[in-house]
């Protein structure tokens, strides 16, 4: 009975040593933890409880995390379960093309990080079924900012908070894939040139994956670029808007015209 009340996570991960320590870690935060050492042992794992979220290590042998995913997904690509997935940020595009998860935590990554991405979902799931608490039911839009530019990211990031927009923002490109599938914004607004991966790559990678494919996209320079609009705007490209300046302002008015707001 001291399991009563407890949420329940069912952690799969092939590394022996990981899943004592992550196992441990997590007990000792409140969790009740059961753990799986390979896809197949987490499916019968699954026959016998009901976990409030599961947290997956994807590179298992077998048929590893993205067979396991598949086993326990609609056809739709949608998780019959909350599931957290430790993975590199390079491999997100070939792992969830068809795949609507609640996070992503690099591994190795501090448990402290791991702990705070699990406590997200499950008040996320908890209050609004895996919806943004933030933004359902206030009306306001979320815009997501990518800017490798400390000061004039948050240059950007205020003038949307101050016209009353939900903002999150990142430093890295590969993060903009992360943030959009998992915050799910209603404009992405990113530079072209982009630490750890370019704006235009992310754009294409987005296009593919069918929760992240209709998010209208904002491209932007510092107005030096010589590549002309109609290679990012082009049908199909996934870019509505290239701005040719990272002023604020400008940034603003292309997102209200796209969200005719």
């Amino acid at each position: 009975m001291e399991n009563q009340g407890k949420r329940k996570i069912l952690l799969v991960d092939d590394d022996t040593s990981l899943l004592v320590t992550l196992s441990d870690f997590l007990r000792y935060e409140g969790y009740d933890v059961i753990t799986a050492e390979s896809g197949e042992q987490a499916l019968k794992k699954l026959q016998q409880i009901v976990p409030d979220l599961i947290i997956l290590d994807m590179s298992m042998p077998g048929m590893g995390g993205v067979g396991f995913l598949r086993n326990i997904s609609s056809e739709e690509g949608k998780p019959n379960y909350p599931v957290l997935v430790l993975t590199a940020r390079a491999n997100m595009a070939e792992f969830f093309a068809n795949v609507d998860i609640d996070g992503f935590v690099p591994k190795p990554c501090p448990p402290s990080d791991l702990l705070m991405e699990v406590g997200r979902i499950l008040f996320l799931r908890g209050s609004n079924k895996g919806e943004s608490v933030e933004s359902h039911g206030t009306g306001k839009n979320r815009v997501l900012i990518g800017d490798d530019d400390t000061l004039c990211n948050q240059a950007i990031c205020d003038i949307f908070i101050e016209a009353g927009y939900i903002v999150d923002s990142v430093l890295k490109g590969p993060e903009v894939l992360e943030k959009a599938i998992v915050g799910k914004p209603d404009v992405v607004v990113m530079k072209v040139v982009f630490a750890g991966m370019n704006g235009d790559a992310i754009v294409k990678m987005m296009k593919e994956m069918p929760h992240t494919k209709d998010i209208p996209v904002v491209l932007y320079d510092n107005g030096e670029s010589q590549i002309p609009d109609a290679e990012y705007t082009q049908a199909g490209a996934g870019v509505v808007k290239f701005v040719r300046s990272n002023k604020p302002d400008l940034l603003l008015s292309a997102v209200k015209e796209i969200l005719k707001v």
